[in-house]
């Protein structure tokens, strides 16, 4: 599957996740977005991705706007900014969502589950892609007989039926040629959780397509969310965007930076009297 990716105005995105303080990973993933953007003459617009509200803190949405700024980065559309594909907030954005979820359901692509994430890593015939991912087994797909489609995704986990044996293949402008295969290295995803809450791989992709992103940069950990993505694109009719995925950053002892390396998180890096260019010279050299 390859996706079609000829569009006239560039248009990347910054989509930090306010479930902690940004750190200098996520900097370098940022600045790369703004710098393709520039690059081509485009729009950068800025999206929270808050839509899980009991992991997302209002004093980390503030702290993100504050880093991003200390940084150098600079959007042309966002929720401090406005533009024409407000909210730029994804706890704001409920209503679509929920249409998109109305879209897959007509289609025949979702279904309900019962089976949690614990299920799933305790099922005893779940094969496990790569980082140690459970793949949902088939066998656990209700028949169509047995549920009639409900008005509402409330109360009930719903995933996404994947073509097994089908190779999901996109170029990244980074990594190159890529290639998954659906029911091997991912299974049946999860579109929304029985708590309420959309998942991520339908809301980016949702909102990315009504933002008109035109290149989604971000971490190469999530390369294979972008063969998830591709097959929400395809069961819409969407265009997809183009792909750049980033290296991951990692510490002196080799692990990735995440939100509780607190040494390296911008405002730490501030309050030592780094300067962002300073630290991008760093990571350059």
């Amino acid at each position: 599957m390859t996706a079609n990716i000829q569009r006239k105005i560039y248009r990347g995105r910054l989509a930090p996740t306010p479930t902690g303080y940004l750190h200098l990973g996520h900097a370098r993933t940022f600045w790369t977005a703004q710098e393709r953007t520039r690059a081509a003459g485009g729009k950068l617009i800025l999206r929270v991705e808050d839509i899980d509200r009991a992991r997302c803190k209002p004093e980390f949405v503030t702290a993100l706007l504050e880093d991003l700024r200390w940084f150098g980065c600079r959007w042309d559309e966002g929720p401090d900014v406005g533009g024409s594909c407000a909210p730029y907030t994804q706890s704001e954005r409920g209503k679509f969502y929920r249409e998109v979820w109305r879209q897959l359901l007509a289609g025949g692509w979702l279904y309900p589950s019962a089976h949690s994430r614990k299920d799933l890593e305790h099922a005893p015939r779940a094969p496990h892609a790569g980082e140690g991912e459970a793949i949902f087994p088939a066998h656990w797909r209700p028949a169509p007989e047995s549920w009639t489609p409900p008005a509402t995704p409330d109360g009930l986990n719903w995933r996404f039926r994947v073509p097994d044996g089908e190779r999901i293949e996109f170029v990244d402008e980074r990594c190159g040629s890529q290639a998954f295969e659906a029911g091997r290295d991912f299974g049946d995803f999860v579109v929304w959780r029985r708590d309420g809450v959309p998942a991520y791989e339908l809301v980016v992709a949702a909102d990315d397509h009504a933002m008109q992103i035109t290149e989604v940069v971000r971490g190469e950990d999530l390369l294979v969310s972008t063969a998830r993505q591709l097959l929400i694109y395809r069961a819409l009719g969407w265009t997809a965007p183009a792909w750049f995925h980033c290296p991951l950053m990692r510490d002196a002892t080799g692990r990735r930076l995440a939100k509780r390396t607190a040494g390296l998180a911008l405002r730490a890096l501030r309050a030592a009297r780094h300067t962002p260019d300073q630290l991008r010279a760093e990571w350059s050299a």
